[in-house]
């Protein structure tokens, strides 16, 4: 898989990818992050990418030239399944939409910023616009940062333990079990007998009715 995310501030995300899941993932071949600065695809001589917005709105908006150029720039080279826009308006990510995103070859992540981006592009060049929560970041850099650690992480091969990404919240509309490690007993804090009995077919269900129990909780939504 190859993520590339187009944003104003690729400095900010640099670090970011070097790290645990993401790194492993890349060092093996199975992802590649690329950023691109919208400042390297606009004409203007002081590298400006943002302008006023007609109608007198306060704030300022990316322009529609460079975001275009970045985009078409990349599409020349490779064919993608979705152009997506960091959006506070899009539909909310969750887990079923990093399930589905992880099954791409190709992702361009375009980080909305300042007041967002020219309509135009909304209207011609993005496929999916996603939020991961209601309510406004600075920019979409940490929403691209979000989306790529949950898609990346449940690429084959990119835990060592395939099962615990599939074990993780959401995966079936249902909150993770509670988890426990040694010792069995801390300040008289004690991990639950069936956890240590060995018994697998007794453990799984205790760990199901207990998802379904915090999720009931925690979560009634997701029911």
């Amino acid at each position: 898989m190859r993520i590339d995310i187009i944003t104003v501030l690729p400095e900010m995300l640099e670090n970011l990818f070097n790290y645990s899941i993401l790194k492993r993932a890349q060092d093996k071949g199975l992802a590649e992050i690329v950023l691109h600065d919208l400042r390297d695809y606009t004409q203007d001589k002081y590298r400006r990418v943002d302008d006023y917005p007609f109608g007198g709105q306060a704030g300022m908006v990316l322009q529609c030239e460079p975001i275009e150029c970045a985009i078409s720039s990349l599409k020349e080279q490779r064919t993608y399944d979705e152009v997506i826009y960091t959006s506070p308006d899009g539909e909310t990510f969750n887990q079923k939409t990093a399930n589905q995103l992880s099954l791409s070859q190709n992702l361009i992540i375009l980080c909305g910023h300042y007041k967002g981006i020219d309509y135009r592009i909304r209207e011609h060049l993005i496929t999916r616009e996603i939020s991961i929560g209601d309510y406004v970041l600075t920019g979409g850099e940490l929403a691209a940062a979000v989306m790529s650690d949950a898609i990346i992480r449940l690429i084959p091969g990119a835990i060592g333990d395939e099962q615990s990404a599939l074990s993780d919240s959401f995966q079936d509309n249902l909150l993770a079990p509670p988890v426990y490690t040694r010792p069995a007993e801390y300040k008289g804090w004690t991990v639950p007998e069936v956890l240590l009995s060995g018994h697998e077919a007794k453990i799984r269900e205790w760990e199901l009715q207990q998802s379904i129990e915090r999720t009931e909780r925690l979560r009634p939504d997701l029911g």
